[in-house]
């Protein structure tokens, strides 16, 4: 990762994060197809207090942000990387700071769900520590979800 990178924690509220959601969105239902709308409902989650965005150079090129799904567990959502500022590390650092916070506020364990239509997701998790468990939630029992959990160090 350069050392343009900036990374900043705010909320759902910020501009730069609902452009980013919007790129993000757009990729999802290309890679999701038919499913999409399903996914879709899942990730409207109103205001959400814990966002992660990166920037280069001054330009938003990621972001990533957590919601509370139990006590004591958060789970991640809404994690994209420009196709520009892909491969440099930025998507681990985001990931890295979304821990940390989560780990500040004192929850114990994150979880996930990703596409198994995004295999870079689903390396970016494995390679950061999480461990496939069994599908939760909404995703229980649908076919192209992988769920992740990672316990907190600290």
């Amino acid at each position: 990762m350069t050392n343009s990178i900036r990374l900043i924690r705010t909320d759902s509220d910020n501009t730069d994060f609902q452009s980013l959601v919007q790129a993000l969105d757009a990729d999802l239902a290309e890679r999701d197809g038919e499913e999409h709308v399903f996914y879709a409902q899942l990730n409207k989650m109103g205001k959400i207090s814990f966002v992660v965005l990166a920037y280069d150079q001054g330009n938003a090129v990621g972001c990533g942000a957590f919601r509370e799904h139990a006590s004591e567990i958060i789970e991640i959502k809404r994690m994209y990387v420009v196709p520009s500022a892909r491969k440099k590390g930025m998507a681990t650092a985001i990931l890295k700071e979304l821990e940390k916070w989560a780990t500040e506020l004192s929850y114990k364990k994150m979880i996930l769900e990703t596409g198994k239509r995004q295999p870079e997701a689903i390396q970016l998790y494995e390679r950061n520590g999480y461990r496939h468990i069994p599908n939760f939630g909404s995703y229980a029992g649908v076919e192209n979800s992988v769920c992740f959990e990672k316990i907190a160090m600290g």
